[in-house]
Protein backbone atom coordinates (compact mmCIF):
# COMPACT_ATOMS: atom_id res chain seq x y z
CA UNK A 1 0.00 0.00 0.00
CA UNK A 2 1.63 3.59 -0.73
CA UNK A 3 0.30 6.40 1.85
CA UNK A 4 0.52 10.09 1.22
CA UNK A 5 -1.19 12.67 3.52
CA UNK A 6 -3.27 14.78 1.36
CA UNK A 7 -2.53 18.81 0.79
CA UNK A 8 -4.63 19.22 4.03
CA UNK A 9 -3.36 16.73 6.22
CA UNK A 10 -0.40 18.45 5.78
CA UNK A 11 -0.77 21.57 6.05
CA UNK A 12 -2.10 20.61 8.80
CA UNK A 13 0.69 18.89 10.73
CA UNK A 14 2.60 21.64 10.13
CA UNK A 15 -0.01 24.33 11.30
CA UNK A 16 0.22 22.53 15.06
CA UNK A 17 4.00 22.20 14.59
CA UNK A 18 4.31 25.66 13.90
CA UNK A 19 2.17 26.73 17.18
CA UNK A 20 3.87 24.26 19.29
CA UNK A 21 7.38 25.23 18.00
CA UNK A 22 6.08 28.42 19.29
CA UNK A 23 4.74 27.76 22.59
CA UNK A 24 7.83 26.57 24.39
CA UNK A 25 6.41 23.42 25.04
CA UNK A 26 9.61 22.14 27.51
CA UNK A 27 8.96 25.10 29.79
CA UNK A 28 5.42 24.28 29.64
CA UNK A 29 5.84 21.04 30.87
CA UNK A 30 8.28 21.54 33.37
CA UNK A 31 5.56 23.87 34.65
CA UNK A 32 2.91 21.49 34.32
CA UNK A 33 4.91 19.46 36.37
CA UNK A 34 5.24 21.95 39.27
CA UNK A 35 1.43 22.47 39.49
CA UNK A 36 1.05 25.41 37.26
CA UNK A 37 -0.95 24.40 34.68
CA UNK A 38 -1.76 27.82 33.60
CA UNK A 39 0.59 27.50 30.23
CA UNK A 40 -0.39 24.21 28.93
CA UNK A 41 -4.30 25.15 29.64
CA UNK A 42 -3.18 28.35 27.30
CA UNK A 43 -1.67 25.72 24.64
CA UNK A 44 -4.81 23.61 25.30
CA UNK A 45 -7.39 26.45 24.36
CA UNK A 46 -5.00 27.23 20.98
CA UNK A 47 -4.95 23.67 19.96
CA UNK A 48 -8.77 23.55 20.23
CA UNK A 49 -9.32 26.01 17.89
CA UNK A 50 -7.23 24.59 15.66
CA UNK A 51 -9.80 21.90 16.05
CA UNK A 52 -7.82 18.77 17.51
CA UNK A 53 -10.22 18.39 19.99
CA UNK A 54 -13.07 18.24 17.27
CA UNK A 55 -11.45 16.19 14.83
CA UNK A 56 -13.37 12.96 15.08
CA UNK A 57 -16.58 14.18 16.98
CA UNK A 58 -19.17 13.96 14.26
CA UNK A 59 -20.41 16.82 12.79
CA UNK A 60 -24.01 16.96 14.25
CA UNK A 61 -21.96 16.99 17.39
CA UNK A 62 -19.99 19.93 17.08
CA UNK A 63 -17.38 18.26 15.05
CA UNK A 64 -15.01 18.14 12.00
CA UNK A 65 -16.13 14.12 11.65
CA UNK A 66 -12.52 13.96 10.42
CA UNK A 67 -10.66 10.30 9.90
CA UNK A 68 -8.98 8.29 12.32
CA UNK A 69 -5.68 9.28 9.75
CA UNK A 70 -6.19 12.94 10.77
CA UNK A 71 -6.14 11.62 14.48
CA UNK A 72 -3.01 9.92 13.64
CA UNK A 73 -1.41 13.21 11.86
CA UNK A 74 -1.97 15.27 14.90
CA UNK A 75 -0.93 13.01 17.51
CA UNK A 76 2.12 12.29 16.09
CA UNK A 77 2.51 16.19 16.47
CA UNK A 78 1.82 15.78 19.81
CA UNK A 79 4.54 13.48 21.15
CA UNK A 80 7.25 15.24 18.84
CA UNK A 81 6.56 18.32 21.14
CA UNK A 82 5.63 16.77 24.37
CA UNK A 83 2.18 18.58 24.51
CA UNK A 84 0.83 18.10 27.97
CA UNK A 85 -3.22 17.12 29.27
CA UNK A 86 -5.58 14.52 28.45
CA UNK A 87 -5.25 14.67 24.64
CA UNK A 88 -5.40 11.11 24.14
CA UNK A 89 -8.29 10.95 26.62
CA UNK A 90 -10.00 14.09 25.42
CA UNK A 91 -9.64 13.66 21.53
CA UNK A 92 -9.36 10.41 20.83
CA UNK A 93 -11.31 8.24 23.13
CA UNK A 94 -14.19 10.73 24.24
CA UNK A 95 -14.20 12.30 21.41
CA UNK A 96 -15.01 8.83 19.74
CA UNK A 97 -16.94 7.21 22.42
CA UNK A 98 -19.82 10.26 23.66
CA UNK A 99 -22.49 11.45 22.03
CA UNK A 100 -25.11 14.75 22.94
CA UNK A 101 -24.11 17.17 24.17
CA UNK A 102 -21.26 15.64 26.08
CA UNK A 103 -19.83 15.15 22.50
CA UNK A 104 -20.24 18.11 22.04
CA UNK A 105 -18.15 19.98 25.16
CA UNK A 106 -15.26 17.79 23.88
CA UNK A 107 -15.60 19.10 20.43
CA UNK A 108 -15.67 22.48 21.51
CA UNK A 109 -12.59 22.00 24.00
CA UNK A 110 -13.31 20.96 27.70
CA UNK A 111 -10.45 19.27 28.88
CA UNK A 112 -11.91 16.17 29.39
CA UNK A 113 -10.43 12.76 31.19
CA UNK A 114 -11.39 9.47 31.38
CA UNK A 115 -10.34 5.81 33.76
CA UNK A 116 -11.52 2.31 31.84
CA UNK A 117 -10.32 -0.13 34.13
CA UNK A 118 -8.57 -2.69 34.03
CA UNK A 119 -6.45 -1.40 30.88
CA UNK A 120 -6.85 2.05 31.93
CA UNK A 121 -7.09 2.25 35.73
CA UNK A 122 -6.85 6.25 36.27
CA UNK A 123 -7.87 9.04 34.94
CA UNK A 124 -4.70 11.30 33.30
CA UNK A 125 -4.96 14.86 34.65
CA UNK A 126 -8.09 14.38 36.31
CA UNK A 127 -7.17 17.12 39.10
CA UNK A 128 -6.84 19.53 36.33
CA UNK A 129 -9.32 18.63 33.98
CA UNK A 130 -13.39 20.06 33.56
CA UNK A 131 -14.47 16.05 32.79
CA UNK A 132 -14.09 13.24 34.38
CA UNK A 133 -15.67 10.24 33.48
CA UNK A 134 -14.85 6.14 34.80
CA UNK A 135 -16.11 3.12 32.26
CA UNK A 136 -18.55 0.94 33.96
CA UNK A 137 -20.44 -2.09 32.70
CA UNK A 138 -23.49 -0.02 31.81
CA UNK A 139 -21.05 2.50 30.13
CA UNK A 140 -19.54 5.84 31.29
CA UNK A 141 -20.46 7.86 34.12
CA UNK A 142 -19.40 10.74 35.60
CA UNK A 143 -17.05 10.35 38.21
CA UNK A 144 -14.97 12.35 40.93
CA UNK A 145 -11.13 12.26 41.96
CA UNK A 146 -10.25 10.18 44.76
CA UNK A 147 -6.95 10.18 45.18
CA UNK A 148 -4.62 11.40 42.89
CA UNK A 149 -1.02 9.49 41.92
CA UNK A 150 2.44 10.50 40.78
CA UNK A 151 3.36 9.07 37.41
CA UNK A 152 7.44 7.87 36.10
CA UNK A 153 6.06 10.99 33.77
CA UNK A 154 6.42 13.85 36.32
CA UNK A 155 4.29 15.82 33.60
CA UNK A 156 1.38 13.60 34.11
CA UNK A 157 -0.22 12.64 36.85
CA UNK A 158 -2.46 9.81 37.93
CA UNK A 159 -6.06 9.52 39.61
CA UNK A 160 -7.88 7.11 41.32
CA UNK A 161 -11.48 8.31 40.34
CA UNK A 162 -15.12 7.18 41.20
CA UNK A 163 -18.64 7.24 39.91
CA UNK A 164 -20.46 10.76 41.63
CA UNK A 165 -22.81 9.78 44.00
CA UNK A 166 -25.90 9.94 42.21
CA UNK A 167 -24.59 10.03 38.06
CA UNK A 168 -26.39 8.20 35.78
CA UNK A 169 -25.17 6.49 32.73
CA UNK A 170 -23.46 9.01 29.96
CA UNK A 171 -24.97 8.38 26.35
CA UNK A 172 -22.36 6.97 24.04
CA UNK A 173 -21.83 5.87 20.74
CA UNK A 174 -22.42 2.10 19.41
CA UNK A 175 -19.32 1.08 19.63
CA UNK A 176 -16.89 1.63 22.71
CA UNK A 177 -14.43 -0.98 21.42
CA UNK A 178 -14.17 1.34 18.57
CA UNK A 179 -13.35 4.51 20.47
CA UNK A 180 -10.71 2.36 22.89
CA UNK A 181 -8.97 1.49 19.16
CA UNK A 182 -9.19 5.09 18.94
CA UNK A 183 -7.20 5.84 21.98
CA UNK A 184 -4.84 3.22 21.55
CA UNK A 185 -4.38 4.61 17.54
CA UNK A 186 -3.35 7.78 19.78
CA UNK A 187 -1.16 6.54 21.77
CA UNK A 188 0.87 4.62 19.15
CA UNK A 189 1.38 8.41 17.15
CA UNK A 190 2.15 9.98 20.04
CA UNK A 191 4.67 7.17 20.47
CA UNK A 192 5.91 7.36 16.93
CA UNK A 193 6.23 11.43 17.25
CA UNK A 194 8.27 10.91 20.80
CA UNK A 195 10.26 8.92 19.11
CA UNK A 196 10.91 10.82 16.25
CA UNK A 197 12.29 13.60 18.65
CA UNK A 198 14.19 11.55 20.37
CA UNK A 199 15.82 10.36 17.65
CA UNK A 200 16.50 13.86 16.27
CA UNK A 201 17.60 15.24 19.07
CA UNK A 202 20.16 12.43 19.51
CA UNK A 203 21.29 12.78 15.98
CA UNK A 204 22.50 16.44 16.72
CA UNK A 205 24.10 15.77 19.89
CA UNK A 206 26.23 13.30 17.92
CA UNK A 207 27.80 15.56 15.66
CA UNK A 208 28.58 18.28 18.08
CA UNK A 209 29.73 15.65 20.64
CA UNK A 210 33.61 15.16 20.56
CA UNK A 211 36.02 12.45 21.82
CA UNK A 212 39.20 11.55 21.04
CA UNK A 213 39.17 14.03 18.10
CA UNK A 214 35.67 12.85 16.39
CA UNK A 215 32.38 13.78 16.27
CA UNK A 216 30.85 10.53 18.78
CA UNK A 217 28.27 10.06 15.36
CA UNK A 218 30.95 9.49 13.49
CA UNK A 219 32.09 5.81 15.12
CA UNK A 220 30.35 3.29 13.39
CA UNK A 221 28.96 1.64 16.73
CA UNK A 222 26.63 5.04 17.16
CA UNK A 223 26.04 5.09 13.34
CA UNK A 224 24.47 0.83 13.62
CA UNK A 225 22.14 2.27 16.73
CA UNK A 226 20.81 5.06 15.19
CA UNK A 227 20.15 3.19 12.46
CA UNK A 228 18.14 1.02 14.27
CA UNK A 229 16.35 3.38 15.56
CA UNK A 230 15.19 5.12 12.42
CA UNK A 231 14.08 1.73 10.63
CA UNK A 232 12.19 0.64 13.91
CA UNK A 233 10.28 4.25 13.81
CA UNK A 234 9.72 3.90 9.53
CA UNK A 235 8.27 0.32 10.23
CA UNK A 236 6.31 1.55 13.10
CA UNK A 237 4.64 4.64 11.43
CA UNK A 238 2.83 2.80 8.74
CA UNK A 239 1.51 0.44 10.90
CA UNK A 240 -0.18 3.53 12.58
CA UNK A 241 -1.38 4.75 9.62
CA UNK A 242 -2.68 1.47 8.21
CA UNK A 243 -4.43 1.10 11.45
CA UNK A 244 -5.96 4.17 10.78
CA UNK A 245 -7.44 2.56 7.59
CA UNK A 246 -8.75 -0.47 9.38
CA UNK A 247 -6.18 -2.61 7.39
CA UNK A 248 -4.21 -4.02 10.24
CA UNK A 249 -5.47 -3.84 13.98
CA UNK A 250 -5.07 -0.87 16.46
CA UNK A 251 -2.97 -3.62 18.46
CA UNK A 252 -0.47 -4.13 16.08
CA UNK A 253 0.32 -0.24 15.51
CA UNK A 254 0.84 -0.07 19.35
CA UNK A 255 3.38 -2.60 19.97
CA UNK A 256 5.68 -1.51 16.95
CA UNK A 257 5.45 2.24 17.83
CA UNK A 258 6.48 1.10 21.74
CA UNK A 259 9.18 -1.21 21.01
CA UNK A 260 9.87 1.52 18.23
CA UNK A 261 10.04 4.32 20.98
CA UNK A 262 11.50 2.60 23.77
CA UNK A 263 14.36 1.61 21.42
CA UNK A 264 14.83 5.88 21.07
CA UNK A 265 14.76 6.15 24.50
CA UNK A 266 17.30 4.02 25.35
CA UNK A 267 19.52 4.85 22.46
CA UNK A 268 19.25 8.63 23.54
CA UNK A 269 20.33 7.89 26.64
CA UNK A 270 23.61 5.64 25.70
CA UNK A 271 24.10 8.59 23.29
CA UNK A 272 23.95 10.72 25.35
CA UNK A 273 25.41 9.74 28.32
CA UNK A 274 25.96 10.92 31.97
CA UNK A 275 24.20 14.30 30.76
CA UNK A 276 21.53 12.33 29.69
CA UNK A 277 20.37 11.47 33.31
CA UNK A 278 20.12 15.04 34.40
CA UNK A 279 16.98 16.99 35.50
CA UNK A 280 18.12 20.17 33.89
CA UNK A 281 18.42 18.55 30.25
CA UNK A 282 15.04 18.16 28.49
CA UNK A 283 16.13 14.98 27.16
CA UNK A 284 14.28 13.01 30.21
CA UNK A 285 10.89 14.84 29.79
CA UNK A 286 10.92 13.10 26.22
CA UNK A 287 12.05 9.38 27.89
CA UNK A 288 9.77 9.43 31.25
CA UNK A 289 6.54 10.24 28.58
CA UNK A 290 8.01 7.58 25.99
CA UNK A 291 8.30 5.03 29.53
CA UNK A 292 4.62 6.27 30.34
CA UNK A 293 3.17 5.84 26.62
CA UNK A 294 4.25 2.30 26.69
CA UNK A 295 1.92 0.80 29.38
CA UNK A 296 -0.59 3.52 28.70
CA UNK A 297 -3.53 2.18 27.19
CA UNK A 298 -2.91 -1.40 27.82
CA UNK A 299 0.30 -3.15 28.03
CA UNK A 300 2.41 -4.41 25.44
CA UNK A 301 1.80 -7.91 26.59
CA UNK A 302 -1.99 -6.88 26.37
CA UNK A 303 -2.27 -5.83 22.64
CA UNK A 304 0.17 -8.87 21.75
CA UNK A 305 -2.03 -10.79 23.02
CA UNK A 306 -5.09 -9.49 21.24
CA UNK A 307 -2.94 -9.13 18.27
CA UNK A 308 -2.65 -13.16 18.57
CA UNK A 309 -6.19 -13.79 19.08
CA UNK A 310 -7.24 -11.64 15.73
CA UNK A 311 -4.78 -14.03 13.79
CA UNK A 312 -6.28 -17.19 15.76
CA UNK A 313 -9.75 -15.94 14.84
Amino acid sequence: MRFELTEEQAGFAQSLDDLLSRADTVATARAWAEGDTAPGLATWRRLADQGVNALIVPEDAGGLGGSLTDLVVAHEVLGRHLAVGPWIESSAYLAAALSGEAAESVAAGAVATVALPPQVPFAVDADTAEQVYLGTPDGLARAQVVRVRASVDTTRRLADVAAAGGAEAVPVAASVEDAFDAAVLACAAQLVGSGERLLADTVDYARQRRQFGREIGSYQAIKHQLADVRIALDFARPLAFGAALGEVPASAAKVAAADAAYLASRVALQVHGAIGYTHEFDLGLWITRVRALVTAWGTPAYHRARVLEGLIA
